[in-house]
């Protein structure tokens, strides 16, 4: 995440959004954001939200995700708006909403992701 520049806008049960700015480094070649810079902070907006409803101690790794690009990444910055669907004991499912947010223009939604979590414990080398 600090590589994209993407940090932790807010963090409540059940939600997590996280922002990432526009920068030329994250562009494809047609100037775009790259579509993996998207599903990155769709994907940790999804496992943080996840871990939001599991035991202190524990991690989340991504088991699965889908994510559907809607409209070119075009924007002065980006946010990810995750929410938990369902946790169980050791398998979580979330769903995130990725909108691309510019001065004097309504926020346009750019891409959406389900995603499933599994909970790992550190000693599964989650805090390696």
């Amino acid at each position: 995440m600090s590589t994209l520049g993407a940090r932790v806008l807010r963090v409540a049960d059940g939600q997590v959004d996280i922002e990432l700015p526009w920068t030329e480094a994250i562009l494809q070649q047609h100037g775009f954001v790259h579509a993996g810079a998207i599903a990155t902070i769709a994907d940790s907006a999804c496992g943080y939200a996840c871990l939001t409803r599991m035991p202190e101690g524990s991690a989340v790794l991504s088991v699965e995700f889908k994510i559907n690009l809607l409209s070119p990444a075009v924007g002065e910055r980006f946010i990810a708006r995750g929410r938990v669907i369902r946790v169980g004991h050791s398998v979580g499912v979330a769903a995130a909403e990725v909108s691309a947010v510019a001065p004097g223009a309504p926020d346009s939604l750019v891409a959406v992701m389900q995603a499933t979590m599994m909970r790992v414990e550190p000693r599964n080398g989650a805090d390696d």
